[in-house]
């Protein structure tokens, strides 16, 4: 959250404003579009409209509209007690003609995609969130990591034929990722663009390690994660003796969470580019979206019409709605 899902299916949601100027006669006119591309800003802002005084992180966006469906955690409907998957919605605008450019949030609800949510949503708590489409098989698939309140997480999928009219989707699932599953926790999926590779985040090794596993040839996704347990590697370049937790690819680029020595304090957001067949060692997205306190759970969205990238992560920084709050963001990655 999939174009913005990685192509961005972490996506993204865009309306431009163009103003049509329409003058009698044959009188040439100005132009009116006078930023015919745009650029996120760098500003980081609170997406209140989702936001809550409990923890709401965990996101994922899954479509490019002007309004697009986000799925994401919070313990709101607990209290602060039990994680369930949620939906609510994200849009941003921009206008050609003076540059100005608008981001917002709010918990409409879309029945397509809160059945999906729900269906994904267990007795524990559920955290994680990412979508997928698989070429392989026709399907959208909705991950996540599930467990008991005092138990390892596993990592979970429900699958549905993608949304088609207004009626609800005929969800399947939730099934186990039985190839990944240790009793350690086991959580954070993502695919690079091809799909050919899943990555995620485990404590198996002690501390939290991210992994990776290649898909054999032409398998189906579901068959794939139906199979028996088998070990994944480590990603040596990125992984330190701390704890590197929540990756997402968008390309050619990892973005994740890491509380490794070196940062602005708790979890902080690094990046990694994938050159000639390895991902390079960790970069910090640096003191603009790192706080003194945990950035978490980073995802990365693309538009043709704008020339950089934005990013959605939660952060539980001061000045926010309370506990961990959904943020927004422009940025600039390396081009290749």
């Amino acid at each position: 959250m999939k174009n913005f899902r990685t192509n961005i299916s972490f996506a993204a949601f865009f309306t431009v404003v163009v103003l049509i100027m329409i003058f009698p006669g044959c009188k040439k006119t100005e132009n009116p579009v006078k930023f015919p591309l745009g650029t996120f800003p760098d500003s980081v802002y609170n997406l209140e409209g989702l936001n809550t005084i409990y923890d709401d992180y965990n996101s994922d966006i899954y479509e490019i509209s002007s309004s697009s469906p986000i799925i994401f955690s919070s313990n709101r409907n607990s209290s602060g007690d039990q994680f369930d998957l949620v939906q609510g919605n994200l849009w941003f605008s921009f206008d050609q003609t003076n540059g100005d450019f608008t981001v917002g949030s709010n918990m409409t609800i879309d029945l397509f995609y809160t059945t999906i949510a729900n269906k994904a949503n267990t007795t524990g708590n559920d955290y994680g969130p990412y979508s997928t489409f698989s070429s392989s098989d026709g399907y959208d698939y909705l991950f996540s990591a599930s467990g008991p309140v005092d138990g390892p997480l596993d990592l979970y999928y429900v699958r549905n034929l993608p949304k088609y009219g207004s009626a609800p989707p005929v969800v399947n699932g939730p099934y186990p990722v039985s190839i990944f599953n240790t009793g350690y926790d086991d959580a954070y999926i993502c695919f690079d663009l091809n799909e050919d590779s899943a990555y995620f985040c485990s404590n198996r090794g002690g501390n939290y390690d991210i992994f990776v596993s290649k898909k054999p040839g032409t398998m189906s996704l579901d068959t794939w994660m139906s199979k028996p347990f088998a070990a994944s590697s480590v990603v040596d370049s990125i992984n330190s003796s701390a704890d590197e937790k929540c990756p997402f690819i968008y390309k050619n680029i990892m973005i994740f969470a890491s509380n490794r020595n070196g940062g602005t304090g708790g979890y902080d957001l690094y990046y990694s580019v994938f050159r000639k067949g390895k991902w390079s060692s960790a970069i910090n997205l640096g003191p603009r979206v790192n706080t003194t306190y945990n950035e978490f759970r980073p995802i990365i969205g693309y538009h043709p019409d704008f020339t950089n990238k934005m990013i959605v992560f939660s952060s539980d920084t001061t000045g926010g709605s309370g506990g961990f709050d959904l943020y927004f963001t422009g940025y600039t990655f390396p081009s290749k």
